[in-house]
């Protein structure tokens, strides 16, 4: 216990409190050996990434009661709606086999206030297969992950205002009932003009060089 408590940046007292209210799953013992694993460390990020955002304990205690009592990942993640994103589960080690020593306290945390990550669990669960292994490509070839992420924010802001824009498009021009079924339209768009805005750019580069 004073090992996790020490590695978490917390207190052993702090830690029996969490085990206490729940907020940790039991360590495996063997006899009177109490064993703490890479999951446990996991869950202790988590609960404090989620402090540093606001949260209280009892409605951290409510959340970890929810995925240990088998509530679907989609919705705990907030993807209620029909979405093209797989879901992975990942233990912490394939986490580190993904991005190696960089996943540190901080980018664990901004993947959690991004909702890439969650517990569930012994495990973690990334919101998104595709964006996952985008992620450990631009980390292999030496992009850092904090950098990953900090983009990641400015696209999540970018890709918001168009998903509004299609979709005040489409309900105003098109039955409601139409606009899930024309989703495709949108993101051929999307994709047509950033293929092309990277052509512009890479040309700027290269005639800039």
């Amino acid at each position: 216990m004073e090992e996790l408590a020490e590695e978490a940046g917390i207190t052993p007292r702090t830690l029996r409190f969490y085990r206490e209210r729940g907020l940790i799953p039991p360590p495996r013992r063997e006899g009177r050996i109490a064993w703490y694993g890479p999951q446990h460390l996991a869950r202790l990020r988590t609960i404090a990434a989620l402090l540093e955002r606001g949260h209280t304990l009892n409605g951290i205690a409510d959340l970890a009661s929810a995925f240990e009592s088998g509530r679907d990942v989609g919705e705990v993640l907030g993807l209620g709606e029909p979405t093209e994103e797989e879901p992975v589960r990942l233990t912490p080690e394939q986490l580190a086999d993904h991005f190696g020593d960089q996943v540190t306290a901080d980018n664990f945390a901004a993947a959690l206030d991004l909702g890439y990550l969650a517990t569930d669990g012994q495990d973690i669960v990334h919101v998104s297969r595709r964006l996952l292994d985008v992620s450990a490509a631009l980390v292999k070839e030496g992009v850092p992950l904090s950098a990953v992420l900090a983009a990641a924010r400015r696209v999540r802001t970018h890709t918001d205002a168009l998903a509004e824009l299609f979709t005040d498009l489409l309900h105003t021009h098109t039955r409601d009932e139409d606009v899930s079924r024309l989703r495709p339209l949108a993101k051929s768009v999307v994709e047509a003009e950033l293929s092309m805005a990277l052509d512009r750019r890479l040309r700027d580069i290269r005639g800039g060089n």
